[in-house]
């Protein structure tokens, strides 16, 4: 993979953690932000677009849905995937989600399987595996 810099947003702190761990074992740079107003703050100040954006739903002043349109609205992001990852498991959030912009969307509780088959489904991931 060319650019493998990923952007994990969630409040979480132990989430980030997990997440960030998964993807570095996937061969990810990993940058992190506890909400959606952080994420476009490194996003404007950044030098590389990060190809991935693992982004939460349920989030502090600005949510994951608010990011994702934020983040569609402006073309120089297009290239950057969004995928959300959330215990929100209504099929209206799901739809919403993609509809904003999201390119894929993972439920919570998750095993790393799941995520690498997301990640692969999206073009972001090699399809053999190590």
């Amino acid at each position: 993979m060319a650019n493998t810099h990923a952007l994990v947003i969630d409040d979480s702190r132990a989430m980030r953690l997990i997440l960030s761990d998964l993807l570095q074992q996937l061969g990810y740079e990993i940058s992190e932000a506890g909400d959606g107003q952080e994420a476009m703050a490194l996003l404007e100040g950044g030098d590389t677009l990060p190809t991935l954006a693992l982004v939460d739903w349920n989030m502090p002043v600005m949510n994951g849905l608010e990011f994702i349109r934020a983040v569609r609205q402006q073309p120089c992001y297009n290239g950057m995937k969004l995928l959300v990852v959330t215990s929100e498991a209504e099929v209206s959030q799901m739809v919403e989600a993609l509809t904003a912009g999201a390119d894929e969307y993972l439920m919570k509780p998750f095993s790393s399987e799941a995520m690498a088959c997301k990640l692969e489904m999206m073009g972001l991931q090699r399809t053999e595996r190590a």
